[in-house]
């Protein structure tokens, strides 16, 4: 698999805090990769250099032949409707509806105005995500996993080639949990789409990823396949990884 976004000796600091300390990391087109982690080492921090929200102090984050670091706002603007964002918390609008939602970012992002190309591509998602006749429903009036639901059609509506996933199942119980992770495979395996994930649900992501990347104090400790990181020798991530199962036994 050839790499679609490359990150080289990336450095991040605010002030005299020092976030992301020379991180080198590939994520391969068409794959599932989990960032995991302590809270606090930068990962949201790491997703955020990537779409160029933030910018790097130093180092290179590439996306295809795209220097996304030395690139223009116009050029950023470009290359952001290849991206979609799975919010933590969905982060739906709490006055728009399901169908308002979805459509968001059909207006905003790739300037449709045409009602009956959202009703088409909004309906299209909902069926596919299993919510279909909720168009008219408001936040309020969903469960937390159907709003983790909306929250990633309306990250797949405009059809990106990269789909990042910020803690998906925070919030859920293990059952719900579940399902979106499986929801996360289908966007993988159905929809062909690469798929980034942040995530402590530990279990899920040995699970599902089809490599992951452990960042410990700025910089990625180990990276490669579940089985490859379950077997390494780094203490922080040893460590990490023997709390998360030991934890899920109880």
């Amino acid at each position: 698999m050839s790499a679609i976004i490359t990150v080289t000796n990336l450095h991040k600091a605010f002030g005299s805090f020092v976030v992301l300390n020379g991180i080198d990391v590939t994520f391969e087109e068409g794959r599932i990769t989990t960032i995991i982690g302590q809270s606090g080492t930068g990962k949201s921090v790491l997703f955020k250099n990537m779409i160029g929200i933030l910018k790097p102090d130093k180092g290179e984050i590439w996306y295809r032949d795209t220097c996304v670091t030395k690139a223009s706002e116009d050029q950023l603007i470009e290359l952001r409707r290849s991206f979609g964002y799975s919010f933590q918390g969905a982060a739906l609008f709490d006055s728009m509806t399901v169908a308002e939602n979805i459509a968001f970012p059909l207006r905003e992002v790739l300037g449709i105005r045409n009602k009956r190309e959202y009703a088409k591509r909004v309906g299209e998602m909902l069926d596919w995500i299993g919510l279909p006749g909720i168009e008219k429903k408001y936040p309020a009036e969903l469960s937390g996993g159907m709003r983790k639901r909306v929250g990633v059609a309306r990250s797949l509506v405009t059809k990106p080639e990269v789909l990042l996933f910020d803690e998906p199942t925070t919030g859920l119980d293990p059952v719900l949990g579940e399902t979106i992770n499986d929801l996360v495979v289908r966007v993988n395996k159905e929809l062909g789409i690469t798929c980034i994930l942040i995530t402590h649900d530990i279990q899920a992501s040995f699970r599902i990823s089809d490599k992951i990347a452990f960042l410990h104090e700025g910089a990625i400790a180990e990276e490669g396949t579940p089985r490859q990181v379950s077997q390494s020798e780094h203490p922080m991530v040893r460590q990490f990884i023997e709390n998360s199962f030991s934890l899920l036994e109880v």
